[in-house]
């Protein structure tokens, strides 16, 4: 248990059986009435962002999730397997719970994962990750001025847009947030 002063960014709490990552918070004292605070809460299973706001002092019950550095090993059937480098114990997680960052997972590569209660809530990858192309079509002779992108295909699977000049084989710097192309990589 916490009060609504103890409130910070990355907080988890659990509400009406759900767990809330605190986004953003505000703390707001009017000029009449009693203080509270505004908060933008995410759902830690769905994604799902919403603005709730607490009077202040408020008990607010925390989740305790423990994050740890795990490396992803290989994919079983819909399973991401994980282990964790201090113990060695494997943890199979749904495709589901690791998302969209499973466009960007290489064998072998370190990824944050997020426990409560031994059950993953979610995966999180480092801003940028560095991959190869492994099939882009052609770009045409000349045409670097236009800034126009076209699709290519990553090691992982993953499509994402580049610029013409890009070709197959070469290794990119990629956004895991949203899958931009932030630039080559020279080996």
């Amino acid at each position: 248990m916490a009060t609504t002063n103890d409130l910070k960014n990355g907080l988890v709490l659990n509400l009406d059986g759900q767990l809330w990552s605190v986004t953003a918070f505000q703390h707001v004292k009017p000029g009449k009435g009693g203080a509270f605070v505004r908060t933008t809460l995410k759902n830690v299973m769905t994604g799902k962002v919403v603005d709730k706001t607490f009077n202040a002092g408020t008990k607010v019950d925390t989740a305790t999730v423990d994050r740890r550095d795990m490396t992803y090993l290989y994919r079983d059937g819909s399973d991401f397997v994980f282990m964790d480098g201090d113990t060695y114990e494997q943890i199979p997680i749904p495709e589901p719970t690791v998302g969209t960052a499973a466009g960007y997972l290489l064998e072998n590569q370190t990824a944050m994962v997020a426990l409560h209660d031994g059950v993953p809530l979610y995966v999180e990858l480092p801003t940028s990750v560095e991959l190869v192309i492994s099939h882009t079509d052609p770009g045409l002779q000349g045409d670097r001025s236009t800034g126009g992108t076209k699709p290519a295909t990553l090691e992982t699977g993953a499509e994402i847009q580049v610029p013409l000049f890009v070709t197959t084989g070469e290794k990119v710097k990629v956004d895991t947030r949203d899958g931009r192309y932030l630039g080559r990589v020279s080996s």
